[in-house]
């Protein structure tokens, strides 16, 4: 394929969860990727939801970019299927990679690393470190007590509905994907996007 669309950041578990609702929905979120002409990046594992959306993304057409510690891949836990597999040495300079080479950012279900990602993006955003925009996809209600949660931080003054309003919040993976990509600026009929990143 040609240059990528687009490129959105997946951060999610290296589990599959015990509903196969979340299989599906990386499934998906992989499936649209590909058949919209974007690029995937993500923390470059084989296994869990990770691997479901990198499979998904390269059998659609996209491209997958990977993006691992050495100290995984060293546990052989490296999916050496990307079109680009970057090997760094700490979880700081992947995280930092992986946002550089986004141009958005969703989190489907998963267990603490995908929360420390989802925030520390979020955090950087309400910082100003960075425009883009945020997505959190909330399958089979998997988010919905840590939405209640967010939504009693910011009636004990704690945050504010500004920084609520950064998240977008959906459950159907092919909606929110589409609301972030416009907002990151990809035109509608398919032209790439030429944001600074």
């Amino acid at each position: 394929m040609g240059e990528p669309s687009f490129s959105v950041a997946v951060y999610c578990g290296s589990r599959l969860g015990s509903d196969v609702r979340y299989t599906d929905a990386a499934r998906e979120i992989g499936h649209w990727i590909g058949v919209h002409g974007g690029q995937l990046v993500y923390g470059g594992g084989r296994s869990g939801l990770m691997g479901v959306v990198a499979e998904a993304t390269r059998a659609s057409g996209g491209r997958v970019v990977g993006v691992i510690p050495q100290s995984l891949v060293d546990k052989e836990l490296a999916n050496h299927a990307c079109d680009e597999l970057h090997v760094v040495q700490t979880m700081h300079e992947r995280k930092a990679l992986m946002a550089e080479r986004s141009q958005a950012f969703i989190a489907l279900a998963g267990g603490i690393g995908t929360f420390e990602e989802l925030f520390e993006v979020w955090t950087w955003r309400q910082l100003g470190y960075h425009q883009k925009p945020l997505g959190l996809l909330n399958t089979a209600d998997y988010y919905t007590q840590l939405i209640n949660f967010l939504g009693h931080s910011v009636d004990q003054g704690f945050m504010g509905d500004w920084q609520m309003g950064l998240l977008r919040i959906h459950d159907e993976p092919a909606t929110l994907l589409a609301a972030l990509i416009q907002d990151a600026g990809w035109a509608a009929d398919g032209r790439s996007i030429r944001t600074v990143i």
